[in-house]
């Protein structure tokens, strides 16, 4: 995919209505921290559209990125972040849900999760909970840089054991420093896109 346009066009805060795009959506959950703006920026080829902030729990909205008016990147808010009032993370949920159950052009949901480390109580609660409003996450292990080559393997095993995945579920391990795991993740969009116009 070559980008030619990439923007920060739609950006809904817990009241807001969701806009109605016609274009294929792809949303990118995740924990606050994972690296998800920076995976998104790294999509994009672009530095800093989506704003990475070392302090955690910064995405409060989800936003909508437009690209080559062809697709949406949609930027879930990060969860389980401890600082966050109990308050606050129930009305992002209710947010995300919100907008797992109202998208008419939602095509996948991508779950970014660190692959250095076993997945967390919050990342198993939100892969079940896109299960649990009809898609088949495809989950993205991100900081691939920071591993040896020689422990990938027992990584990604941890990662898919860890989230109880299905043998056919999608796991790509990525960097957004290295760019590994780029194609393989525009290739999926590519593919999903292409599928919905050959329906």
């Amino acid at each position: 995919m070559i980008i030619k346009k990439a923007e920060l066009e739609t950006v809904c805060g817990i009241t807001s209505k969701l806009p109605a795009n016609t274009r294929p959506e792809f949303a990118f959950a995740g924990k606050s921290n994972v690296g998800k703006s920076s995976l998104i920026n790294a999509m994009m080829n672009r530095k800093s559209l989506a704003r990475t902030s070392s302090q955690p729990g910064k995405t409060q909205t989800i936003n909508f990125y437009n690209i080559n008016d062809a697709v949406y990147f949609v930027d879930l808010p990060g969860y389980g972040y401890a600082k966050v009032s109990l308050e606050a993370k129930a009305k992002w949920g209710k947010m995300i849900e919100n907008y797992l159950k109202k998208s008419q052009v939602l095509k996948a949901v991508f779950l970014l999760v660190d692959i250095r480390h076993d997945p967390t109580e919050n990342d198993k609660m939100m892969y079940d909970w896109v299960i649990h409003n009809g898609y088949r996450p495809v989950v993205i292990a991100t900081k691939l840089d920071k591993l040896k080559r020689s422990q990938i393997a027992a990584h990604v095993k941890a990662v898919r054991t860890g989230l109880g995945m299905e043998k056919e579920d999608v796991l790509i391990p990525f960097s957004a420093e290295t760019k590994q795991g780029r194609e393989e993740i525009w290739a999926l969009i590519e593919g999903m896109c292409s599928e919905e116009t050959s329906e």
